[in-house]
């Protein structure tokens, strides 16, 4: 979406304002909290102000070169196109691009942690600040036997001597490896039958309630975020006695599934602000977005953040785990979400003006049941790797690379450039490997080039 471009204020008047921001001038109350109009540099100020899980916000961008070659998307895809990686591009708002060869930027936040990386350390950015500051003795949260989201939990959980619960569902495989070997090293985990796990809600609550057992105290992620940003902390009862008169011993959170919640809607933001840097991708330039979607929770981050700083980029999200119906309804749930938690301090919030959605949701090129890997994608990751350093993996990131690189052939020659987004979770590969043993048994020790 491309939304029109307004200059922001100098440092000095942002500072000015900071100083009188709880000055006594009121536009409405929402719960008992002063609107205050602020611009949107300042609402991005204020907005990400914060203790973060990552020191900085940085990552690196690669650009990918293509070939010339027509880049197809019926039978065998992208067969025909051997990439290279330019480690060292040219960046920054005078950049002057030579489009006589389709390439797309890579956002490389697969290289941000050896185990907790991608899109699951953007969601968990503004989390772990938030758990430590209200006392979290334990977190509960699930997802799928390989899940990226379960394993990036129980890590971070682990570096803050914090006990992770990790619900999985189906049933253990005879042999650990990947993702769900991380989380059992990391983690307490339990398999939970596909017809219980069914009724996430109730599944998760009911284990808490387990967990915290007749002393401690149970709570939502979400609950924290709203007591936090109401400043009624005591709310929780975090820290605080019982009926009896005595301290709860173990203070319980619940994350649901894929971190889904709105606080994991920050670091999305954050990364949007990082990457809008003059000397990196700039403010100014058409960017069209591509990365692929689970839960949709960083796509549609991505999109606020590029809305609220109004920049001329539109987020492209290939749909992997549910119908364009469901995207958008979780997008919605989302922004409203965002909206209520953080949008009483932004009078005039450029999200108002949106009718249609924030995130383009498409189709993968070869659509199927998701967990469904077809025959030669594993093959494609290997070329791909073998020829770029890029690791990819067919579940996830393989759509989101096939997807930029059939905007990189369409854009060539006009304005938009193409940046991917690379949500990382290349560990999953091993898991993939049991499944789909046969089609890693012929992977080709040679690539053709």
């Amino acid at each position: 979406m491309r939304m029109k471009l307004q200059r922001f204020p100098t440092k000095s008047a942002i500072s000015a304002t900071k100083h009188a921001f709880h000055s006594p001038q009121p536009v409405q109350s929402l719960q008992g909290i002063p609107k205050v109009k602020l611009t949107d540099e300042e609402f991005m100020l204020k907005l990400l102000d914060r203790r973060w899980t990552l020191p900085t916000p940085d990552t690196k961008i690669h650009q990918i070169m293509l070939s010339a070659g027509e880049v197809t998307d019926g039978g065998q895809p992208f067969s025909n196109i051997f990439p290279w990686n330019n480690t060292n591009p040219s960046l920054g708002a005078n950049t002057v691009e030579d489009n006589q060869e389709p390439s797309f930027y890579i956002v490389r936040d697969d290289l941000l942690h050896p185990l907790v990386n991608g899109n699951k350390s953007r969601k968990l950015d503004a989390l772990f600040p938030l758990i430590e500051d209200h006392s979290v003795t334990d977190v509960v949260t699930c997802g799928g036997c390989q899940s990226a989201h379960a394993a990036a939990v129980a890590v971070s959980c682990a570096e803050r001597r914090i006990k992770s619960h990790l619900l999985l569902r189906g049933e253990q495989p005879q042999i650990q490896t990947g993702y769900n070997l991380i989380s059992t090293m990391y983690g307490n985990v339990t398999y939970v039958p596909r017809s219980i796990y069914a009724s996430r809600e109730k599944m998760l609550k009911s284990h808490a309630d387990r967990v915290a057992g007749s002393s401690g105290n149970v709570i939502w992620l979400d609950d924290i975020l709203e007591a936090s940003l109401t400043q009624k902390s005591d709310s929780l009862n975090f820290m605080q006695k019982d009926a009896n008169g005595r301290y709860f011993s173990r203070n319980v959170v619940i994350v649901n599934e894929g971190a889904g919640d709105v606080v994991a809607l920050l670091g999305a933001i954050r990364l949007a602000q990082y990457l809008s840097q003059d000397h990196l991708l700039g403010r100014e330039r058409s960017l069209k977005f591509v990365l692929d979607a689970g839960t949709g929770t960083t796509a549609v981050g991505l999109g606020i953040g590029a809305i609220c700083l109004r920049l001329p980029w539109e987020v492209s999200a290939v749909m992997l785990a549910h119908t364009v119906d469901g995207y958008r309804q979780q997008e919605k749930r989302l922004i409203s979400n965002f909206k209520r938690h953080f949008g009483f301090r932004f009078v005039d919030s450029p999200l108002n003006e949106i009718d249609d959605g924030i995130v383009h949701w498409v189709e993968r090129c070869r659509p199927r049941k998701f967990g469904n890997v077809l025959e030669g994608e594993v093959e494609t990751c290997q070329r791909i790797a073998q020829n770029t350093g890029v690791l990819l993996d067919p579940m996830y990131t393989l759509a989101a690379w096939e997807m930029a690189t059939i905007f990189s052939e369409k854009e060539a020659k006009e304005d938009p450039t193409v940046v991917m987004l690379h949500t990382g979770g290349t560990l999953g590969m091993f898991g993939l490997a049991q499944r789909y043993s046969s089609y890693f048994c012929k992977l080709k020790d040679e690539v053709s080039s």
